[in-house]
């Protein structure tokens, strides 16, 4: 048995004094939290940027303290340790528990900072000859000294950042702190450093629980007098279950209400490493953003059921491109802004409008980036749930992945994979471990050097595939389709590539490694191996039966008809039109005109007027050819997602000792 964390967001929209029993209504008690954690922002901004150093940054990644101890898991006895400590200004108290939790951030801080800084540390030292293409070997040496779990959406980040101040400069940065200012640092108070003189956490309920803090009277305590214990009542979301152990949350003021940061654990089942039979592969499409297949291993081969599963955003991603090319375009006109401003005084008749402008692009700057992120959140979310329900129904025991750390963007696929990224894969991947723990399903990556490259069929990962534009154009160059001439495999890029991770991971699950701090798992090591496909066969039909059990023919050839001319031929009805010529109205009957518009009506919701001739259908649930659900917003939260539904697989017995796996809708 172990334990899943996740945290589950508040809101505490009254308080009481427990002293003196007066009810705190919302916007006094959102005040004074502001005064908690506006306490909080001024002790750990000055001890940020006071430690903001190269020095302080080996000293904190010695991981030993000035007395020759190691340093502690806990931030802030590692930064008391250090002997990093800040005191209040004059006149203001503030017991030892809230500086307790002002280290406690501040740590966290600069600990973050340590990672940033191995990273910048890496790419600098392997700065490759060309950045728009690295070699294999570059690419080799990079990966020997990045932190474990770096995706190439950090890489490019960090290499940007890093040609932008070389350009300036002029040379490469020396340290991190060369090349960022100190973080900022977030009007909150983590709450978590604390023990019972500062704050407490009691579950009253399935849905309820209690919070009691001690929080300021006013904006600057001078004494113990001015601090009074509060009790604030808290409604727990639907996601936080009966059995969850409550932690300490961490409080801050957001839209004028009080919001807690809740972190909850519950049990779960461990997932085996190694033993699986049935899986499921997915593959960071170029055509979808995610492409997967269930198989089986059977006797040292992988079978597949031959179905693909697509998870299609093309409508969000295209959205996301938008508001993108929207904050990009917000971002130079503050910069030009602010070059304008610091040319002029505030003398300037001009001064106040262009500070105007500046600060109202800033606002919207902020707005369109938030929008970003939330969407982001939210498609990550869906598609995590819709891969972990396609792995629930088939009954499978692991996910096989594509390693972001491996995947290395080229051509076409670059560009795709480099839109792509700010879907946040990342996210996807932390969202599916998560959502898979709760069922106990293993998440395991696999190298993605060459999924698309080789043909899952035949070859054992040596043939090579053609990528071409359509199943109908092989001849012509493309990237979309895939076409093996060695065994004619004609199938989508992605359904090929994902059949190849899932070969992977079957055949390669006995060199599956656990991280030890973040317990992800990978397979380092490429297996390759064929695929086949083999659709379970039907269940024949009662009428199929019927016939089997008469020994007559199931589909039997309609009578021939009779063709003698004993009746007269019955009239068609004739189709009018109506033409309008010199204000005269004249009837003629013709086969090419129909008889009524054939504008298509619109959707019920949307505004308009519907033509002529049309009445309103209701919308059935049915899906399209392709696969693909036509009302799938209904399972993925997205209007614009398509998403291949979700089908159970039920268990059929036959003979003695037979079972078969059969998908039912």
């Amino acid at each position: 048995m172990s334990t899943l964390t996740a945290t589950a967001p508040c809101t505490a929209h009254t308080a009481m004094v427990e002293k003196t029993s007066e009810i705190v209504p919302q916007e006094l008690l959102a005040r004074r939290v502001g005064w908690l954690t506006g306490l909080a922002q001024d002790l750990t901004t000055p001890l940020v940027a006071a430690r903001w150093s190269a020095a302080d940054l080996d000293a904190l990644a010695s991981g030993v303290g000035l007395d020759g101890r190691a340093l502690p898991t806990k931030g802030w006895m590692a930064v008391r340790r250090l002997g990093w400590g800040l005191g209040p200004g004059p006149g203001v108290y503030v017991c030892d528990r809230v500086l307790r939790c002002v280290q406690e951030q501040a740590a966290r801080m600069l600990r973050l900072a340590l990672h940033r800084r191995r990273l910048v540390a890496a790419i600098v030292a392997t700065w490759p000859a060309d950045l728009r293409a690295r070699t294999h070997a570059e690419w080799q040496a990079l990966r020997a000294l990045l932190p474990d779990g770096v995706g190439a959406a950090d890489i490019r980040n960090r290499t940007r950042q890093i040609l932008t101040y070389r350009d300036e400069h002029d040379a490469f940065p020396a340290d991190l702190t060369d090349l960022e200012e100190p973080p900022n640092v977030a009007a909150q108070i983590v709450l978590a450093a604390a023990d019972r003189q500062l704050a407490t956490l009691e579950r009253t309920g399935p849905r309820s629980a209690r919070l009691r803090v001690r929080l300021p009277l006013n904006e600057s305590p001078a004494s113990r007098r001015d601090w009074a214990w509060h009790v604030l009542p808290i409604t727990l979301p639907p996601t936080v279950p009966p059995q969850a152990t409550l932690c300490t949350p961490t409080l801050r003021v957001k839209n004028g209400r009080v919001r807690l940061d809740l972190p909850f654990q519950i049990p779960i089942e461990v997932a085996p490493a190694t033993g699986h039979v049935v899986a499921c592969g997915f593959d960071w499409g170029v055509n979808t953003l995610l492409t997967g297949v269930t198989g089986r291993l059977t006797g040292g081969r992988v079978l597949s059921d031959g179905r693909p599963l697509v998870y299609d955003a093309s409508g969000v991603s295209a959205k996301l491109h938008r508001l993108r090319t929207e904050r990009e375009h917000l971002t130079a006109k503050h910069r030009h802004q602010e070059r304008l401003l610091t040319g002029i005084t505030e003398a300037d008749p001009r001064f106040a409008k262009l500070s105007t402008a500046y600060r109202i692009i800033g606002v919207e700057h902020e707005r369109v980036c938030a929008r970003i992120r939330n969407l982001n959140k939210a498609l990550a979310w869906s598609a995590a749930r819709w891969a972990v329900d396609q792995a629930v129904a088939a009954r499978a025991t692991v996910i096989y992945l594509e390693d972001l750390a491996t995947l290395e963007a080229r051509g076409r696929r670059g560009r795709a994979n480099a839109r792509l990224s700010g879907q946040v894969r990342g996210q996807i991947v932390e969202a599916i471990r998560h959502l898979a723990a709760k069922h106990t399903i293993a998440v395991v990556t696999v190298p993605a050097r060459g999924t698309s490259k080789c043909c899952p069929r035949c070859g054992d990962g040596t043939s090579l595939l053609r990528h071409c534009p359509a199943p109908d154009r092989l001849g012509e160059r493309g990237w979309a389709w895939a076409y093996c001439p060695a065994c004619g495999l004609s199938c989508d890029r992605d359904w090929a590539a994902a059949e190849r991770i899932l070969a992977r991971g079957l055949l390669g699950q006995d060199a599956t490694r656990t991280h030890r701090a973040t317990g992800a798992r990978t397979i380092p090591t490429v297996v390759e191996g064929n695929v086949a496909r083999a659709r379970p066969a039907r269940r024949p039909t009662r009428a199929a039966r019927r016939a089997r059990r008469t020994r007559t023919d199931l589909h039997p050839r309609p009578a021939a008809r009779d063709r003698s001319k004993n009746r007269p031929t019955p009239k068609r009805p004739a189709r009018t039109t109506t033409n309008v010529t010199n204000a005269a109205t004249t009837s003629m009957t013709s086969s090419r005109v129909p008889d009524r518009r054939t504008v298509p009506a619109p959707l019920p919701a949307r505004s308009g007027q519907r033509p002529a001739g049309h009445a309103p259908q209701p919308q059935r649930h049915q899906p399209s050819r392709t696969g693909h659900d036509r009302n799938s917003h209904h399972r993925t939260g997205f209007h614009r997602a398509h998403a291949t539904p979700v089908l159970a697989l039920a268990v059929r017995r036959g003979g003695v000792g037979q079972v078969t796996l059969v998908r039912v809708a």
